[in-house]
This record gives C-alpha cells, structure tokens and sequence, in this order.
C-alpha cells in the first residue's frame, strides 16, 4: 500500500474500534472580530496556569454520547515545551459506546495493555498508533471501555507550528504547502499537528500542563449537529451505520461530510 493511500484511511480511521455554523454565516470557534490564521485565539490571554476557562473532571463524567456532542464547540490546547502553545476547537468527534460496540476496541469487554486508557477514569487519553506510523487520540468517557475520538480541529493559534509539525511528521514526499483547512480535518493530522504521540495515553484531560481542554466562545446548537455514520468501521456490522459520528454542519473543517446525514436534519 502506497504512503498517500495509507495517509488517507489513516485520518478516515476509527477510535477504538439557535447559532448554527453554516456555509453562508462564516461563524467559527473565533470571535467575530478576529480573523482566522494571521490573528491570535482569544484564549492566548490566559496563562496555562489559570484554568477559569479549562473544562474539569465533572465535563468528562458523562455517557460517550452525551460527550461527543459535547465536545463539538470546546477548544483543545496544547502547550509545547518551548511553550508555544497549539489551539483548536473541536468540530467533528465519533462516540464508541464499550463492550456492546462492535466497532470499539473494547468490544466485548477485553481490556488489554493496548487498550487500558478507556476502562480508566473519564477524561482520560487513550492514544493508540495505527499502520505503525500514525496516532488517533480518544477522551475517555462515562462506562468501562467507552471513549470519543477525536475527528477534526479547526486551527485557532499556532497554526504555522502546526504546519511545520505536519510536514515534519507526515509520511511521503508532498512539498505543497498545506492549507488552513487540512492541518486538523483528519484524527491522524490532527494528532500530528499537535505533536501528539502515545506519550500522551493515559494523561488526564483535567489535570494535564500539556494537554487540556477549554470552553468554546460559541457552542453549536442543536440544528448545526450532524449525527452520521462512523467513518472506516465497515466490517462491524450493524454499528457500522449506527450514527455515532457527530459534526457542526457547514464547518469547512470537518474531516468527511455526510450529505444525507444533513438533509435528515433539514427535513
């Protein structure tokens, strides 16, 4: 399998296994004042230290689709450790649900060393590699072996380390320069734009210094929700079409669009 080929089902990959954001608004996790890219996120005025803003245990203590949904809207923070710091807000996200899920890794309830992050505490990470050469990262959930991967990011700072960190970590001999939207649109890219690596299985969310989540400035309604099927679980059945998958429709960020998903919800 070729490495292009491999890039693309890599950031397709599953997890173990009334402000709406549409097209013509042009809303996104910013302010409207600030423009996307050459301009800072709001959230650069907080030190790492103050976490009025950051998202606590009691965030994450909630079933895996209650959290999924959750998540759409809340900015992710990395701190490098030169500390630059790397933000997005989360704009697409898959629930597994545990043992019952066919498509998780947890299914059936075996826990292994591979899969331990998700029978731990919500707002653990579980980060796991795939092809031998890219990691998804998944927050830990209410319910042993449940847990949300996390699909796509739109850039809100750093975004020019997030650039030089992809085309740092990105197999094959691509050149180009990458646009905005193709940094975070993908669980793999996402991870390598941020730099994350199996290093950060089994951290907490709530309590990590390089890692963590804030509160979004804007938080999608219940209209601006996708719920379609999960993406690259095709051999798990009936949960291969269960709509798990959730995404804010219109955001030009979102890894894969679901066009009857979107029209179900328009009707």
């Amino acid at each position: 399998m070729g490495q292009k080929k491999k890039l693309a089902e890599a950031d397709q990959q599953q997890s173990p296994t009334d402000t709406a954001w549409m097209p013509s608004s042009k809303k996104s996790c910013l302010r409207p004042s600030l423009a996307l890219g050459s301009q800072r996120s709001i959230y650069f005025s907080q030190s790492p230290k103050d976490h009025s803003a950051r998202l606590g245990s009691e965030f994450f203590g909630q079933p895996a689709v209650s959290l999924a949904r959750a998540l759409l809207g809340q900015v992710l923070v990395r701190r490098l450790g030169d500390g630059t710091e790397l933000r997005g807000c989360i704009v697409e996200t898959e629930a597994y649900l545990g043992p019952e899920d066919e498509a998780a890794h947890s299914r059936g309830g075996r826990q292994t060393p591979r899969n331990r992050s998700m029978f731990m505490k919500p707002g653990t990470l579980y980060v796991y590699l795939i092809y031998g050469m890219y990691f998804c990262m998944n927050v830990s959930s209410q319910g042993d072996g449940a847990c949300v991967l996390l699909r796509a990011l739109e850039p809100l700072g750093g975004l020019e380390t997030m650039r030089q960190l992809r085309r740092t970590l990105r197999k094959g001999t691509i050149s180009r320069a990458l646009k905005d939207r193709e940094l975070c649109s993908g669980p793999s890219k996402l991870c390598q734009a941020l730099a994350i690596d199996k290093s950060f299985d089994q951290r907490d969310l709530a309590q990590d210094e390089a890692v963590w989540l804030e509160h979004g400035s804007l938080e999608p309604s219940a209209s601006a929700v996708v719920a379609a099927a999960r993406i690259g679980i095709g051999r798990a059945g009936e949960w291969a079409q269960k709509p798990l998958r959730f995404y804010i429709r219109g955001s030009p960020w979102v890894s894969v669009v679901d066009k009857v998903a979107e029209q179900d919800i328009q009707a």
